[in-house]
């Protein structure tokens, strides 16, 4: 434990175009080496053709994508004498959200194409249809938590 005083949260300022929270965090997990600006406009880019493409409103497609990724159990590995094991385990919901936005910037990252934008829309679409990389990933991690379903009891 830290001796110091407790951190005070200072909260994310809401997105200036879609004025929410989750798309400005979203945005922060794009940003490389602290260039806002360029991940701000891939990020407005990418919801604006999927406004075109669904013909819906963006900001409901990049919410329902997101909810479609985020896990609810992962596996953690737990040492009891001697044997490691894999215990599922619950997700506290801003960990599930950060998982759900790190999957599916990685994922439109590996995919082919030519911008950004394009991939991460791309990305998206998928998710909010329930296929793609990172819907995958989070199938994934759900299967391998109902696999060590019977370690459970080595939660703590």
């Amino acid at each position: 434990m830290g001796r110091k005083k407790k951190t005070i949260d200072r909260g994310i300022a809401p997105d200036p175009h879609f004025h929410s929270v989750v798309v400005a965090k979203f945005v922060n997990r794009m940003m490389w080496e602290g260039k806002r600006s360029v991940g701000l406009r891939i990020v407005h880019d990418a919801l604006t053709a999927i406004g075109q493409k669904a013909g819906k409103e963006p900001l409901d497609v990049f919410l329902k994508a997101l909810d479609n990724v985020k896990p609810v159990v992962e596996v953690k590995s737990r040492r009891v004498g001697g044997a490691t094991y894999q215990v599922p385990v619950d997700i506290r919901e801003s960990r599930r959200e950060a998982l759900g936005m790190r999957w599916i910037i990685a994922a439109a990252r590996n995919r082919s194409g030519h911008a950004m934008s394009d991939r991460l829309a791309s990305e998206l679409m998928d998710a909010y249809n329930s296929t793609g990389t990172a819907f995958k990933k989070k199938e994934d991690t759900h299967k391998m938590a109902e696999a060590n379903k019977a370690f459970a009891h080595y939660r703590w």
